[in-house]
């Protein structure tokens, strides 16, 4: 459905986008990520057709944004971080100018027009001024208005940006459900939203690509099977601790928790090497109870500050690990 392929665009001196190239499946929810400044909004205006590119290409719903940008506009809908509204107009006729500009046949406008408000769930405020409106309702009355044409591509930069908690929710769960429906890019830095709303992520930094994939799968790629927890009955940490650093290939063992109820470590052992099974028989042997052991990923927050702030930000991710195996629990 979204087909880039090294996508760049320079202003004077300074490149914004950096040969950058990913793909969105039809239907599909990807979370477009980087840190301020990174490039994500000018490659969201690119695929909208706001911004040429000075080299590379972009084909959004079988059509190249160069080429044919009126095309591409007819098959998208766009909210910026700060959607386009007129405060004098009340919701309805907003609604229905815009979709008098999006070509929506008269006979069929009105159909249109009610179903978006459903989907947005903007019924109580459809009769109401836009600039007596909440930022809220202010972010769901521009996206009804990017679906009123039922695009096959639904381009988000920021759609959350300045709302309270209960609105980022709900703007959270109308945005998943448009998805199957609509091909959604999602641009943000707000990452609890992408974990609980995308399927896939792309991360962007300093105009580059330096992942992309599934969050479960960056957290395998980039942790792999050497970081561990171990949960132990009682409060035996410091045997426990004794018993796991005697396994060669451990590097680290640190007590996160201990209570009566139980123990749990966190470990490290030497990439690429698994140990699990002689971790648990080292446990078991001292006589202690081995309640689980299970590998750990990195969160997501951990993911995207180890990609754009480390010194290997534009190195490419290391290869997976084979397929991790179940947790073993007691």
């Amino acid at each position: 459905m979204i087909e880039v392929e090294n996508l760049t665009k320079r202003y004077g001196r300074t490149t914004a986008v950096d040969g950058i190239s990913f793909r969105v499946q039809k239907g599909e929810i990807l979370g477009f990520l980087g840190p301020n400044g990174a490039g994500k909004t000018t490659t969201m205006r690119i695929l909208t057709c706001y911004l040429p590119p000075t080299e590379g290409t972009a084909r959004v719903a079988g059509y190249d944004v160069f080429q044919a940008p009126l095309e591409v506009k007819r098959r998208v809908g766009y909210i910026p971080e700060t959607p386009p509204l007129y405060p004098d107009m009340d919701v309805d006729g907003f609604l229905d100018f815009c979709a008098k500009i999006k070509g929506v046949p008269s006979a069929s406008r009105k159909a249109k027009i009610d179903e978006a408000v459903e989907k947005t769930r903007i019924g109580d405020v459809r009769r109401k001024l836009i600039g007596q409106l909440s930022k809220g309702y202010r972010q769901r009355v521009g996206l009804a208005q990017a679906i009123l044409a039922n695009p096959d591509v639904l381009i988000l930069d920021e759609p959350t940006a300045g709302l309270d908690p209960k609105q980022i929710i709900e703007t959270r769960e109308l945005i998943k459900s448009l998805g199957g429906d609509h091909t959604i890019v999602l641009s943000t830095h707000i990452l609890p939203e992408v974990s609980m709303t995308c399927g896939r992520v792309v991360i962007i930094n300093k105009g580059k690509v330096v992942a992309e994939d599934t969050p479960e799968n960056l957290t395998r790629r980039l942790r792999g099977a050497g970081a561990l927890r171990v949960d132990v009955r009682g409060e035996a940490a410091s045997a426990a601790a004794e018993a796991v650093r005697s396994v060669p290939g451990v590097l680290s063992v640190r007590a996160r928790a201990e209570s009566p109820e139980g123990t749990t470590l966190e470990v490290e052992a030497e990439a690429g090497r698994d140990v699990r099974a002689e971790i648990a028989r080292a446990v078991v042997s001292r006589g202690l109870d081995l309640l689980a052991l299970q590998q750990v990923g990195m969160s997501l927050e951990e993911i995207f500050l180890h990609l754009t702030t480390t010194d290997t930000a534009h190195a490419e991710a290391p290869p997976p690990p084979p397929p991790a195996s179940q947790e073993v629990t007691a």
